[in-house]
């Protein structure tokens, strides 16, 4: 099997690449302005870059989050959890990113690509998510990552490094991701309102 075939559901975005060790120094201002939201869910925090022009309950509640589908018991039945999200709306940078890096990263990422939301997420150490599936694909910078960092697309296992490569990953197939390193992984995932997977 080529290597073509095996990651197909990951694409490297060719001639685009940012500058990863900006992005890890301004992180840390971020942090210092920015709390992670979690919803009380056990392993998921986000913080949003951009919202909905002048709404700010747009990065709220269940608004950071959105829909998903899972299967989370031995039926293997499909249910929907949170709600669905117009996506095309979040077009305003939040106002702790302007006049930084991340600010730069994201208008250029919008000149290039149809987005929606745009979150720092971070996965803790030794954790993962839920096997589940989302209604569109994602755009992946990784910021801080480790080589126990594995995104899973249904069997097929990747590790995307912090190069400030672009990556686009087929989230409408079940996956998951892991961090099975001991330092917290944070990339910036925006979701991506066009499939170059169909």
């Amino acid at each position: 099997m080529s290597n073509t075939k095996l990651f197909q559901d990951f694409y490297e975005v060719p001639n685009l690449k940012f500058d990863i060790s900006r992005l890890q120094n301004e992180l840390g201002k971020i942090l210092k302005k920015s709390k992670y939201q979690t919803l009380g869910i056990t392993n998921f925090h986000a913080i949003p870059m951009n919202q909905i022009p002048g709404d700010e309950d747009s990065v709220k509640g269940h608004n950071v989050r959105g829909v998903y589908w899972t299967k989370p018991d031995a039926s293997g039945k499909e249910v929907m959890r949170d709600k669905p999200i117009d996506e095309s709306k979040y077009t305003e940078i939040r106002s702790e990113f302007k006049n930084t890096y991340f600010e730069k990263v994201y208008k250029i990422l919008r000149s290039k690509f149809k987005l929606g939301r745009v979150r720092i997420l971070l996965k803790e150490p030794r954790s993962t998510l839920s096997w589940h599936k989302d209604p569109e694909p994602r755009l992946h910078i990784p910021i801080i990552t480790n080589p126990g960092c594995k995104m899973v697309i249904e069997d097929v296992a990747k590790h995307m490094p912090a190069t400030g490569n672009v990556w686009i990953t087929n989230n409408t197939r079940y996956h998951n991701f892991f961090n099975g390193g001991e330092q917290n992984r944070i990339h910036i995932v925006a979701c991506l309102l066009e499939n170059r997977f169909n």
